[in-house]
């Protein structure tokens, strides 16, 4: 980034917001390649807390006990050239994070607005400075609402599913035993509980840029979402 592309001082925040499976994580990771910027996963951030529930055996339908346990936990996100290395209380959890009973339990802590409230804290801590891509899901309209760039990245759910689907198979070296057609059912109720939380909704900010990827190639998502980036930093 250069000089011009700052303002006041601060570099510019690419917010990046949509629902589960549709390529949010993807296209942030090209773009802090692409635009020399920090990729911060949000997600990640609510995956560890979730995964510290689950080890502490503490329900994650039960908001009072998880507030309790988010008063002493630590997370804290270290970048690197492979993606960001996450620390629960000084522990490098990163592996642990993309296994399916963690993210079904994020998306359930996540609902709780005392939790959100600590995430965004920390998030916005993380990203003060600007020069960072944020991806998740009300990063535009609640942690960063002035980015210079907002896009909110979305697709049909059963496409949405069925990458889901695909992507649970490259994890590991054991085959997925679940069937797509579950995978794309709890990826519909996961859409339900994001969108119609009481607090911080999923929802594209007003001044975000709709990409609907559907039918789209990863690599024209990817030169879409860059000519989205590149076509507000020209107008700053």
């Amino acid at each position: 980034m250069t000089e011009a592309q700052k303002q006041n001082g601060r570099r510019i925040i690419v917010a990046i917001d949509g629902p589960a499976g549709a390529g949010k994580s993807t296209i942030a990771r090209h773009l802090a390649e692409r635009f020399g910027l920090l990729n911060l996963e949000s997600g990640a951030m609510y995956r560890a807390f979730a995964l510290k529930a689950l080890r502490t055996g503490t329900s994650v339908g039960d908001g009072a006990a998880l507030d309790a346990l988010a008063q002493n936990t630590s997370i804290h996100l270290e970048p690197g050239k492979a993606g960001n290395s996450v620390f629960l209380d000084g522990e490098d959890v990163t592996a642990l994070l993309r296994d399916a009973a963690v993210t079904e339990a994020a998306s359930k802590v996540s609902v709780y607005p005392p939790i959100r409230a600590r995430m965004v804290r920390l998030q916005q801590e993380l990203g003060e400075r600007g020069g960072v891509v944020m991806e998740g899901r009300d990063i535009g309209t609640v942690v960063f609402p002035k980015a210079e760039v907002k896009i909110f990245l979305d697709a049909a759910p059963e496409v949405r599913g069925l990458r889901r689907y695909e992507q649970m198979g490259q994890m590991g070296p054991a085959p997925v035993v679940v069937p797509a057609e579950e995978v794309v059912r709890e990826l519909r109720l996961r859409d339900e509980r994001d969108r119609n939380r009481a607090d911080s909704p999923l929802k594209a900010a007003d001044d975000a840029v709709i990409l609907d990827s559907t039918n789209l190639t990863l690599e024209e998502v990817v030169n879409e979402a860059e000519r989205i980036v590149k076509e507000k930093l020209t107008g700053l």
